[in-house]
């Protein structure tokens, strides 16, 4: 037997209005053919877990596309259709496939088609007819839709955030591919949909308000003729009107029990809602409760959360810190203006910087200050352990490093970077434990790296386009009414 592999992973932040050009592909993975399995087989993603999960069950693995850029603006039309050509062209090119596994993120948006997710797989879907096996993982930040259950034979998505457990997923979903093509079972699978949407603060999987959640879907999953329960939290980011939270179920030929369990699976979430509604700390008010803290301590950056699709060179933090002179403070800028300025002046040197601050006017004023330049690097790093997202190799383009007598340090990067790898650091020489204070541009992603090293994390609703508070972002297409922006908003 032979399974194709499709993996097309996007996060589409509307409101940015910089688009997701090809080039952002290209830049992380735009792959066909073997070249996936070379780069996925080992690592610690869906794909390589897909690769695994085949071999052990005597299937052969056909990779035929891998294209992942990191979270930023919608998809233009022309990209979409480009990727999705390329998609279609190589399977035209590979004969008797008897399923595929395919790795979707579930929060892509293009600007012809806002469910972009369920417009490809549905394209599948019809390519290849009704009975061949379609099974899908989803990162659980997706925005579900009955397209894509619809598309596809199973679906099942990550269950940690972080996302560390992404090969687990790609190795579930190749498991259960092997047992439906051996026809040892029948997938038939349901999905709920509470008017709601579960704020990205409240989405951390081992603390609750998310544990009891995740503990229930669990427990669901115990049950005679259950074969695995996911639950999407959603993506608030995406101003579409499949935006918000679901759960989905997968039963053996029980499409009545499937049913069943979503509903009572999607109850927990809307009976408990005001828990997951968030809460807000500014950052006025985040310095001062670090102030009397031990550090190291992480101020996670939630309106400049780079994983969800912000610009990454946010100033609020910064110019805070700055203007209080609290010591030994560390913050990474996207900001390849400023890296020239400093490489021009050379290691060692004095520099006047307007660092960060110049995506857009949404995100804060340029930092001006004097500063010395502390270290140039190529920005490249690699990360044996599994961090969100599956990545393993990272490439920040030039980066450098310079601090304000105050003793502000700052990372300034060519390109946007990922602070999911402790690595970004170390790698430039810096150690973690010499800094009170760490501004890390994420929610919940860079905890696996940060916590080991950071005796306190503090989440601060700064404002940008993935703020904590989504009730103060401008929708014009998501669902009414939806909780929390509509209080009164029912379910039966």
């Amino acid at each position: 037997m032979r399974v194709g592999i499709i993996a097309f992973l996007h996060e589409s932040n509307t409101f940015i209005e910089e688009p997701t050009s090809l080039e952002r592909f290209r830049e992380d993975t735009l792959l066909t053919g073997e070249a996936v399995r070379e780069r996925f087989a080992d690592a610690h993603h869906e794909l390589g877990g897909f690769f695994e999960g085949l071999a052990n069950a005597g299937i052969e693995a056909v990779p035929l596309l891998a294209a992942r850029a990191l979270p930023y603006g919608t998809i233009p039309g022309e990209t979409y259709d480009r990727i999705v050509a390329m998609m279609f062209g190589e399977l035209d090119q590979t004969a008797d496939l008897d399923g595929f596994l395919v790795a979707p993120h579930g929060a892509t948006v293009s600007e012809a088609h806002p469910d972009a997710d369920g417009h490809w797989l549905g394209l599948l879907r019809e390519r290849v007819g009704p009975d061949v096996p379609v099974i899908a993982t989803l990162d659980l930040h997706a925005n579900l839709t009955q397209l894509m259950v619809d598309a596809t034979t199973a679906i099942v998505a990550y269950g940690n955030n972080p996302h560390t457990d992404q090969r687990q997923r790609g190795l579930e979903a190749a498991t259960l591919m092997a047992r439906t093509l051996r026809r040892e079972v029948r997938v038939t699978q349901a999905a709920a949909f509470p008017p709601m949407a579960i704020n990205i603060e409240s989405q951390l999987t081992s603390a609750p308000p998310c544990l009891p959640f995740y503990d229930e879907a669990r427990r669901l999953r115990e049950q005679p003729g259950v074969l695995s329960t996911s639950i999407l939290l959603g993506f608030p980011y995406a101003d579409v009107p499949e935006m918000g939270s679901s759960v989905l179920v997968a039963t053996d030929n029980d499409l009545a029990l499937a049913k069943r369990l979503a509903g009572d699976l999607a109850g927990y979430p809307w009976k408990h809602r005001q828990e997951f509604a968030g809460s807000f700390t500014p950052v006025d008010a985040a310095l001062d409760q670090a102030a009397p803290l031990e550090g190291p301590i992480c101020l996670l950056d939630m309106g400049d959360n780079v994983g969800g699709g912000s610009p990454g060179d946010a100033t609020f933090l910064a110019a805070a810190i700055h203007e209080r002179k609290l010591g030994d403070s560390f913050v990474c800028l996207y900001d390849p203006e400023s890296v020239r300025a400093a490489e021009n002046a050379g290691a060692g040197a004095r520099v006047h910087l307007r660092a960060g601050g110049k995506t857009d006017a949404r995100h804060g004023a340029p930092v001006e200050a004097d500063f010395t330049v502390v270290g140039l690097h190529d920005g490249k790093f690699e990360e044996s352990e599994a961090r969100h997202g599956g990545f393993t190799s990272f490439d920040q383009g030039r980066t450098a490093i310079v601090r304000s007598d105050p003793g502000l340090t700052l990372m300034l990067t060519s390109r946007r970077a990922f602070p999911v790898s402790i690595r970004q650091l170390t790698s430039c020489g810096l150690d973690p434990a010499h800094f009170h204070l760490l501004v890390v541009k994420g929610v919940h992603a860079p905890v696996a790296a940060y916590e080991p090293v950071c005796r306190h994390l503090i989440r601060i609703d700064t404002p940008g386009v993935t703020r904590a508070d989504m009730t103060q972002l401008e929708y014009v297409h998501r669902r009414r009414p939806m909780f929390p922006f509509e209080s009164d908003a029912t379910w039966p």
